[in-house]
């Protein structure tokens, strides 16, 4: 298997990043949906959580936790995820390589801090030179698209 990313990769920008952001979110809808059946039956009365629970808590966390599964291991697996992969958008290491299961569950959970920021890790790209937000410095990570 090929780790390294083409040499022609550049940076991705802003409108790419938030491209694939929309375009993941079909999955994840999907296994949020399959999170909360299984949370659903698995409850005695088959009945939603109450508003600001602890079950519902959990459930946010479960949701959370199996979006970063999700990403993680397509991140590992390929260098990007579904929605990622029509834009031709890969992360890796600086050095073009696949990243390591722990720089990715970093760079998730910044990811997560910069969009429950209001984005802020994200515009952070429109003021770096080289395009990073948040989660990729963190992480040591970067996000390049490739050439056709």
């Amino acid at each position: 298997m090929n780790d390294a990313a083409t040499p022609t990769a550049r940076p991705a920008n802003l409108a790419w990043r938030v491209l694939a952001l929309v375009y993941d979110a079909m999955p994840n809808i999907a296994l949020w949906f399959a999170v909360s059946g299984l949370a659903l039956l698995l409850r005695p009365s088959h009945e939603a959580f109450a508003p600001w629970s602890a079950g519902q808590f959990v459930l946010w966390l479960a949701c959370a936790g199996t979006s970063g599964l999700y990403a993680v291991w397509s991140w590992r697996r390929v260098g990007q995820t579904l929605g990622m992969r029509p834009w031709r958008l890969k992360v890796t290491t600086p050095d073009g390589r696949l990243a390591p299961a722990k720089q990715l569950w970093l760079r998730y959970a910044v990811a997560v801090v910069s969009l429950a920021a209001g984005g802020l890790g994200f515009l952070w790209s429109l003021v770096d030179r080289d395009r990073r937000t948040w989660h990729d410095l963190a992480s040591g990570t970067v996000l390049v698209r490739l050439q056709r």
